[in-house]
């Protein structure tokens, strides 16, 4: 089990922080979407939004961490995809990495440009940086449109996953779900 990518798969670090980060897409994008249907009176209505913003704090940690991970290690050969799917999926990575990163500062402005910083678990605080009345409405519109997108470019993501593993036979999903591919 190698820790590290090599050429031919990717390492047990890279693929914990692929579904890591899968994972908590998809359940932030659903914690958010309930938190929108709840009611002043809701009990979870405190509760929620504070879950969403300690897990959205872990999440930009992770996500850094995953940003620095792919820069320091290499990348298994992508030979067996044509030039179009080897942009494409370039293109698609990279767009999560724009997109999630807006989305996240956006998140983040929502919750504190009016000076109040954000407790995490109440483990610590993230510190309000920029305040500026009024902008919380306009970072929270950010904030739900690039979600949607997220969610949108992850579809087509899954989609070309299952292509390559179902129609065309070839090592791409397995390489993210067990490293290595079997020879």
């Amino acid at each position: 089990m190698d820790i590290k990518n090599t050429k031919h798969g990717y390492g047990v670090i890279a693929r914990f922080f692929h579904w890591f980060m899968a994972l908590a897409i998809f359940s932030m994008f659903g914690l958010g979407l309930w938190i929108d249907s709840l009611s002043l009176y809701d009990p979870w209505y405190k509760t929620a939004p504070f879950l969403h913003k300690s897990f959205g704090i872990v999440l930009f940690i992770m996500l850094v961490g995953r940003i620095i991970w792919r820069l320091v290690n290499v990348r298994p050969d992508n030979q067996h995809l044509s030039v179009l799917e080897q942009r494409l999926s370039h293109l698609i990575h990279l767009g999560f990495y724009i997109l999630l990163v807006i989305m996240m500062i956006a998140g983040y402005l929502i919750s504190t440009v009016d000076g109040r910083s954000i407790e995490v678990f109440n483990l610590f605080s993230v510190p309000s940086v920029y305040q500026q009345k009024g902008l919380e409405e306009l970072a929270g519109l950010i904030h739900e449109i690039l979600a949607f997108g997220v969610i949108g470019l992850a579809g087509i993501h899954i989609a070309g996953a299952l292509k390559h593993h179902f129609i065309d036979h070839d090592i791409t999903l397995s390489r993210m779900w067990r490293g290595k591919p079997k020879i």
